[in-house]
């Protein structure tokens, strides 16, 4: 007998509650999982970034952010945003939840007219993104210890 599927909604991060909800998810993901430095984890881009969270029932089991950037990134033109900080709790990652996190913070950043979105993949993720129609620029390079690649999309 199949379980049966549990209803996800992707709601902003309203408030203070909300906000340590996501920074507990991320360091759950990043800090304890990935062993990425708390001091790099957290950066002075959170207080004025679109927070989203994913929530089953009352719980917050994912996160993501939207930063607008003060200028494009090298060789593209218009405003730009950088989507980060995407985490899933273990137990959620094969439910899609990363891609409803990504198409909510596209969303947003459609919505505030960005004409593109860059953001750094992890390797392990970097079919994902691609999936997701990111393309890759430029080569690996180390995040936090971490491989990493560039990836953008237009949204324009």
């Amino acid at each position: 007998m199949s379980q049966p599927e549990v209803e996800v909604r992707i709601v902003p991060v309203e408030g203070p509650g909300d906000f340590a909800a996501a920074l507990a998810i991320r360091e759950v993901v990043f800090i304890e999982e990935q062993r990425v430095p708390e001091e790099i984890e957290r950066d002075d881009e959170d207080p004025t970034a679109h927070h989203v969270l994913a929530m089953v029932g009352g719980h917050a089991i994912g996160t993501g952010r939207l930063v607008e950037l003060t200028s494009p990134p090298a060789g593209e033109e218009g405003r730009w945003g950088r989507i980060g900080r995407m985490a899933v709790l273990v137990a959620h990652r094969r439910g899609r939840i990363g891609s409803r996190i990504l198409a909510e913070l596209e969303a947003e950043a459609a919505k505030r007219g960005l004409d593109g979105i860059v953001l750094h993949a992890q390797i392990y993720a970097h079919g994902f993104y691609r999936h997701m129609g990111y393309v890759d620029h430029g080569p690996i390079f180390d995040e936090a210890g971490i491989p990493h690649v560039e990836m953008r999309k237009r949204l324009t």
